[in-house]
């Protein structure tokens, strides 16, 4: 496999984490979900900043986001498959 553009590390995350400069919506990405060391493939819908995070699927609203395994919140919207995840549409669930 190329270097991957997002990174995911269980199968159980909702999100993945961008490694790459330079995402723009419409871009096909390629990911490696590293439980299972396997290739995923997503069309990125927003350009999303390196660090950030792109929706695995389909998420609704209230629904927990899971990253790296880890509960990190809610989403307050719904957010699409290759969507921006960030603070705009996540929030944690502490308050």
């Amino acid at each position: 496999m190329s270097k991957p553009d997002f990174l995911v590390h269980e199968t159980k995350d909702t999100v993945g984490v961008v490694v790459v400069e330079g995402v723009e919506a419409g871009q096909q990405l390629s990911g490696w979900l590293m439980e299972i060391d396997e290739t995923l493939s997503i069309q990125a819908l927003d350009a999303i900043p390196l660090g950030h995070k792109i929706a695995l699927g389909d998420i609704a609203a209230g629904d927990t986001i899971t990253k790296y395994s880890h509960d990190i919140g809610k989403a307050v919207a719904d957010i699409g498959k290759g969507r921006h995840v960030h603070v705009h549409n996540i929030k944690t669930k502490r308050w």
